[in-house]
């Protein structure tokens, strides 16, 4: 009898420090179980468009045809966008000097007549030199031989992101081939007397998840194009890349409207100087785009389908990004509807249960 205790106390120690040993091997092992991460979820998102195909065509022809659709309208937006971007990115090279003559003219001015701080003058000379003056300062090199040193081990860790950047789809083609054999593998895994139920549950995550991606998805780009085509009317010279860049930050709630407003006010000082009329345009622009999303876009294309509340979404996104970081910003919407829909089912059990309904708290009193 003195040995029971003994004997679970090393069992469960034993369970411990298994625990933590697997967990440490993950942490050592993440930058291989990132790939997987990234291949399973590209699968997750490119498996409905493989599934319908699949009925028709062999899987795997499906999957080479997805893949062949993605890659070739992603090099037809590549082909029109990268001329795009950078004649917008040589336009914002060229604000450089505007930019210097603004702060030294307005800004310098004004600290200089109206407060006794004293800023220094700009030019764009003094650009290069900081420059070179912060490389020389932060990155010492004692000869060539160090610096190509530099070179190899920076390439070295290129061609190891290239890579995991070619692994990836590669791991995508073996999830997508496997994909409903996996599933029931691990369907199969649960026990007996909650399978019922978990599949349940995970249908109605994956039918919320989906629900989501799509919608959003479809929100980002008209948001897009929306801020984008504005901005564009109003003659901004920048309109283009900052209504994408809105469109795309918008995955995040308020971060678009909030980059985007920034940098397209920014520009339209530099390109307009300070002119109350394009001002007004452009936060009439931003103002259209936030009421074509919160009273049109959201709720045509997402609806009610997260079921979270503009509070609770708020709250999401500053949690993941108190935990994660801008990651976390990205992944909280996703997760909090997987969340939503445990607690819905959580909740519904706890309405369930004696302890709920008083059964035992009455039967106790009946004793007594």
């Amino acid at each position: 009898m003195m040995n029971q205790p003994i004997d679970l106390f090393f069992r469960r120690l034993f369970i411990v420090v298994a625990m933590v040993v697997v967990v440490f091997l993950l942490y050592l092992m993440m930058p291989v179980i990132i790939p997987f991460v990234f291949a399973f979820v590209l699968a997750y998102l490119f498996n409905p468009l493989v599934k319908r195909l699949s009925k028709y065509i062999k899987r795997w022809i499906a999957i080479i045809i997805v893949y062949s659709t993605i890659t070739l309208g992603m090099v037809l937006l590549l082909w029109w966008l990268i001329p795009t971007l950078w004649n917008q990115l040589q336009a914002a090279w060229d604000y450089l000097p505007k930019v210097l003559n603004w702060y030294n003219q307005v800004v310098r001015e004004w600290f200089v007549n109206n407060s006794r701080i004293s800023l220094p003058e700009l030019e764009s000379k003094g650009f290069s030199e900081t420059l070179v003056d912060y490389m020389q300062t932060n990155y010492k090199f004692e000869d060539a031989s160090t610096m190509m040193s530099h070179i190899i081990a920076s390439s070295m860790s290129f061609i190891n992101n290239a890579g995991l950047i070619v692994l990836v789809p590669i791991l995508t083609f073996y999830f997508l081939f496997n994909w409903d054999q996996r599933l029931h593998t691990w369907k199969m895994a649960v026990p007996a007397a909650y399978n019922e139920k978990f599949v349940q549950i995970a249908k109605e995550c994956d039918r919320a998840l989906m629900a989501f991606i799509k919608g959003q998805l479809l929100v980002m780009v008209l948001l897009g194009m929306i801020y984008a085509v504005q901005l564009q009317l109003i003659g901004l010279e920048l309109g283009l890349i900052i209504g994408m860049v809105a469109g795309v930050a918008s995955f995040v709630p308020y971060l678009g409207f909030g980059i985007g407003f920034i940098a397209a006010i920014t520009a339209c000082l530099f390109q307009f100087g300070l002119d109350w009329t394009y001002l007004s345009l452009i936060v009439g622009a931003f103002l259209v785009g936030q009421a074509a999303e919160g009273y049109v876009l959201q709720p045509l294309l997402l609806g009610d389908k997260i079921g979270l509340s503009p509070l609770w979404v708020i709250f999401s996104v500053l949690a993941g990004a108190s935990l994660l970081g801008f990651v976390g910003m990205l992944i909280a919407l996703p997760v909090s509807a997987v969340l939503n829909v445990l607690f819905r089912h959580l909740y519904a059990y706890y309405r369930s249960t004696d302890f709920y309904k008083g059964r035992k708290q009455l039967a106790l009193f009946e004793k007594n």
